[in-house]
């Protein structure tokens, strides 16, 4: 696929345009220079997908499991943001309160839903495919923003010129942004023209249904629709389910060394000399902290980033409760250098490549894969009081993890709700963007999260403030009620 460099206008932290960027005419997107022929719907798709990662790859531990507890700070250099968001004491500057990045993307998808249609394919399948991606994209972008700060401004029209109409929105209410995600899945998922999934770096049909799941199940548990959208849910996610391009890796290492398995569904993709790096980065440790070079990639994997994250002690202590579990190692693993009493630790998941001397990050960052489609469909189960179907995809889970046949069973319907969060706390390691969402949508998290016992009174607690800059820039962006200090 032809690559593009693409110039578009700079996008406002409250969504308004600036003056273009001193380029030459050529580089602005416009309709007689950019958008023409196949090649240019092609390269806004992969501009498109190029912000998506930049944006989720930095901000997807942030939002989805920074707030759950269960990461903690590294040997060194540890982010005063990190500290503020394990303890929930958010604040207008920290990590995660600026929707710049995720608005710049819906404006991408904007602009593709307009455009693109006006443009000659070759094949009118392929032409769908761009136009699904757009809106699956914008679904997924909404959908984290109604989660992270509810009401939010809903934009459907592309930002081209400093002097549009509406540069400055207002905060739409969270329904408004829920109704957007609906119509948005169904069109992707209308559009999409088959079940594929290769490659798993773009969205699909299943990945779209693994969305549609995801916000029904969000819907019915936490917005209170009930059965009527966990009928929803299920719907979908027996469509994913029954794809049979997809399926469980027996080895659950194998998920995230071998970038074309089955279970991946949708992943940010990261290549040596496309794209390295994300979060993972701060995983492991970096190579001038291990005193005993010996034992640099042996066994100790390491990098040139200073390691940042860690999992807490608590964490870590849960993680291997169950010395039959082999997503442990896979999560989170120990080294003590005895020459120097120094216990190495850091997290194994998203390690790339160990190329002549250098840790390159090319691991790519899983969004969707199909274990949580099963995890999915217990909850789901559950959830309509069909209790045994639920401990039934719940052993699917188990066997793998542990090699132990019926592992669940006779399980009450409170206790398999336990069982599938804390499956889901093994299965994804609290690096997958999935915890604090979790806790939200299972109603425990002022249980689960211990900086957050007690504090069930605190208004919009469970949201997040919007960054000074988006304020500051649009007068009419509001700050969310109980942060407006």
């Amino acid at each position: 696929m032809k690559k593009y460099i693409i110039i578009i206008f700079v996008l406002t932290f409250a969504f308004g345009c600036e003056d273009l960027l001193d380029v030459k005419p050529i580089s602005v997107i416009t309709t007689s220079s950019m958008w023409n022929s196949e090649g240019d719907a092609n390269g806004a798709l992969n501009a498109m997908y190029s912000e998506f990662r930049a944006v989720f790859g930095n901000d997807l531990l942030v939002w989805g499991d920074c707030r759950g507890g269960k990461i903690g700070e590294g040997p060194n250099n540890n982010p005063a943001w990190l500290v503020n968001l394990k303890n929930n004491k958010l604040s207008r500057i920290d990590a995660g309160t600026d929707w710049q990045g995720i608005y710049t993307i819906i404006n991408s998808a904007n602009l593709i839903l307009k455009y693109v249609p006006g443009i000659t394919l070759k094949k009118e399948e392929d032409k769908n495919f761009i136009l699904a991606n757009a809106y699956f994209i914008r679904a997924f972008c909404y959908y984290w923003i109604a989660r992270i700060w509810g009401d939010a401004p809903v934009i459907t029209i592309p930002c081209e010129s400093s002097e549009q109409e509406n540069l400055y929105p207002t905060r739409n209410p969270a329904i408004d942004v829920f109704n957007r995600i609906e119509e948005d899945i169904e069109k992707a998922i209308k559009l999409f023209p088959n079940d594929n999934v290769n490659p798993n770096v773009v969205g699909s049909k299943p990945a779209a249904y693994m969305l549609k799941t995801d916000f029904y199940l969000w819907m019915a548990k936490v917005q209170n629709k009930g059965k009527e959208a966990l009928t929803k849910a299920k719907e979908a996610i027996e469509s994913v389910l029954a794809n049979p391009n997809l399926g469980l890796n027996n080895n659950y290492d194998k998920v995230f060394r071998d970038e074309k398995n089955s279970e991946v569904i949708f992943a940010l993709n990261y290549a040596i000399n496309e794209a390295t790096g994300g979060y993972p980065k701060y995983f492991l440790r970096e190579r001038a902290k291990v005193e005993n070079q010996n034992l640099v990639e042996n066994p100790i994997p390491v990098s040139n980033e200073a390691q940042w994250l860690a999992y807490t002690n608590e964490f870590r202590d849960f993680i291997y409760n169950k010395s039959y579990d082999s997503r442990a190692k896979v999560n989170f693993m120990t080294y003590y250098d005895e020459k120097y009493n120094i216990e190495h630790f850091w997290i194994n998941k998203y390690i790339g490549e160990w190329i002549n001397e250098t840790r390159y990050f090319t691991s790519n960052i899983i969004l969707y894969r199909y274990a949580e489609a099963i995890l999915f469909k217990a909850e789901i189960e559950n959830a309509l009081g069909n209790s045994q179907e639920a401990m039934n995809q719940l052993n699917l889970i188990a066997k793998r993890a542990y090699k132990i046949d019926d592992y669940y069973s006779g399980l009450s319907s409170i206790e398999i709700d336990e069982a599938i969060l804390e499956e889901r706390l093994r299965e994804f390691g609290s690096t997958e963007g999935k915890t604090w969402f979790d806790f939200i949508r299972f109603g425990v998290a002022f249980q689960k999260v211990q900086s957050l016992i007690g504090r069930e009174s605190e208004q919009n607690i469970l949201l997040w403030p919007v960054s000074s800059s988006s304020i500051n820039t649009n007068p009419n962006i509001t700050q969310t009620p109980g942060y407006d200090k």
